[in-house]
């Protein structure tokens, strides 16, 4: 097996969203939301969902104390597939945690810009003002 570089690194982003800022009010209803907003997006395809919460409890893993639940949603853009090592780094996922008073939702930059956006338009829809702040996560 060979170890190679397809892209550089990939910045998380997240977004800590109050329970008050958001209709929102758990980690289900917010991956129903992000599963209608993948499937009204042509260039995307949702794949699924996984309970990360579930299944780290289920091995006896070790969950955060503030952690109340924690999934992820799957899904592609594949806006191109140039190479198959690029294969590596997709598919594309967004967690959602549930911290008692609020929600922390994070993904990974994606390689191309207008994945970004798409994302960062569906997260926006999240909030009460339809507005956001995105930041990097301390690396």
């Amino acid at each position: 097996m060979e170890a190679v570089q397809v892209h550089n690194d990939y910045p998380v982003y997240v977004l800590d969203l109050g329970k008050d800022e958001t209709m929102y009010q758990t980690v289900d209803e917010i991956i129903l939301y992000l599963k209608r907003m993948i499937n009204d997006t042509p260039k995307a395809s949702y794949i699924g969902s996984f309970d990360h919460y579930d299944h780290t409890t289920r091995i006896g893993g070790e969950i955060g104390d503030e952690i109340q639940a924690a999934r992820l949603v799957v899904f592609c853009f594949g806006f191109k597939l140039p190479n198959p090592e690029v294969l590596a780094v997709r598919p594309r996922s967004i967690g959602v945690a549930d911290m008692g008073n609020r929600f922390v939702i994070s993904f990974l930059e994606a390689p191309v810009n207008p994945a970004n956006e798409t994302i960062e338009k569906w997260l926006t829809g999240l909030h009460h003002e339809g507005e956001i702040k995105l930041a990097a996560a301390a690396q």
